[in-house]
């Protein structure tokens, strides 16, 4: 049911129950009371809901006096966790904001009683929306007629919300990815006249978007939008490599990318990048150092599926979960294997690990042998052999040819 720019949704999803009857009291004493944000547009867009974001008119000690229970989350901002049924609901008091000096956090926050100023702050107009605990939807900035036109379009002046957090212009094509929508032309150009405000923004913030862009449906779009607005000129790495960007935004990546180490590899693979740049590339973007040798030995996996070679040791040293993220990154060129291949080439490995060798330096040791390099290369050898196939994987048979590898050495 729609009444100009109202409408009803007359099933509430499972998510919003619960907290329905938390609007209901604030409701009952005197306050407005909204569900907003994300979840609101993905119920219009029968999308997952994540988050259930609440919005009222009630301050916050005002909250505090409704509830028995609460917990000051955030109150300087106006977040308070109130705890009803056993249960916990984040509560925000409708507010402005100002004197954004760090391009991302406001200096002052007011609390106020309008909905339609709360809402003028948001990002766009697709996340602009609120809703009653009834299901009507209030939608003050045409976000409706965004959604049905798949446009992602700032709330008011385009300039002034990536002004207030620069980081905006990143959800805009993080959001572009995940909704296959496509950004709305002055909001487009403004990203592009205030692309440089990206530098006040941590890049742990930026990486976050990054990588929930990539892993979105459509993460060609977004790469495209990144390089159409000159972002890629203000984070790391990325403004040496154009023509590579250029190349991968005009693949087909939708459905292809399941997890964050296949967002990194496949940018090392097309970037062509060597181990050490690969280093390079993970510490500028912050990324942790597992998440580094993980895409390391996936790359690895890239080149040995590339080239059409299964070769033991390689599956080996890259283990299995690498290899079917290999596997996954060779989808969108056509030369992945079937997993049920590479499993059972993982397992009929010998040994999935150095500690399943049947021997190590201790027995080494107490079968005569002196600690030192000496013993570790042996191990070395022993465990090459091992994966091979040259050798079984018995103490006795690996005591035997130690010795023999001592010798020759």
């Amino acid at each position: 049911m729609k009444e100009g720019n109202k409408m009803k949704i007359e099933n509430l999803p499972s998510e919003f129950i619960d907290a329905r009857k938390v609007l209901q009291v604030i409701e009952q004493n005197g306050f407005e009371a909204y569900f907003v944000g994300g979840s609101v547009r993905d119920t219009l867009l029968n999308l997952p809901i994540h988050d259930v974001d609440m919005a009222t008119s009630a301050y916050p000690a005002e909250i505090k006096k409704i509830f028995k229970r609460t917990i000051d989350t955030g109150i300087e901002h106006g977040t308070v966790t109130v705890m009803f049924d056993h249960k916990g609901f984040e509560i925000t008091t409708f507010r402005t904001e100002s004197g954004y000096q760090d391009f991302r956090r406001p200096d002052k926050v007011t609390f106020i009683r309008s909905l339609k100023e709360d809402l003028k702050r948001r990002d766009f107009t697709i996340n602009a929306f609120a809703m009653k605990e009834n299901g009507e939807v209030i939608d003050l900035f045409n976000g409706m007629e965004d959604l049905q036109h798949h446009l992602i379009r700032a709330v008011g002046d385009a300039n002034q919300r990536f002004n207030e957090d620069a980081l905006r212009m990143m959800r805009a094509v993080r959001f572009g990815s995940q909704l296959n929508f496509k950004i709305e032309e002055k909001t487009f150009a403004a990203i592009k006249a205030n692309c440089q405000l990206l530098k006040k923004i941590a890049i742990e913030r930026i990486n976050v978007e990054f990588i929930k862009m990539m892993l979105g449906i459509s993460p060609s779009r977004g790469l495209q939008e990144i390089l159409g607005t000159d972002l890629f000129e203000y984070v790391p790495f990325f403004n040496q490599y154009l023509s590579e960007l250029k190349h991968l935004a005009n693949l087909d990546l939708s459905n292809h990318l399941t997890n964050e180490i296949q967002v990194w590899s496949l940018l090392a693979f097309e970037l062509n990048l060597k181990q050490s740049q690969i280093r390079k590339m993970m510490k500028l973007w912050k990324c942790s150092n597992k998440m580094t040798e993980n895409v390391l030995q996936v790359v690895k996996g890239i080149k040995m599926l590339q080239n059409k070679q299964i070769v033991s040791l390689f599956i080996y040293q890259i283990g299995l979960n690498n290899l079917l993220n290999a596997n996954h990154v060779m989808e969108i060129y056509g030369l992945n294997q079937g997993e049920e291949e590479l499993e059972n080439a993982f397992n009929s490995l010998p040994i999935k690990q150095k500690a399943e060798l049947n021997v190590n330096g201790g027995s080494l040791i107490k079968a005569g042998f002196k600690p030192g390099p000496q013993l570790g290369k042996v191990l070395n050898d022993l465990e090459l052999m091992v994966i091979n196939g040259e050798v079984e994987n018995d103490q006795i048979t690996l005591i035997n040819k130690a010795k023999e590898l001592a010798n020759e050495n």
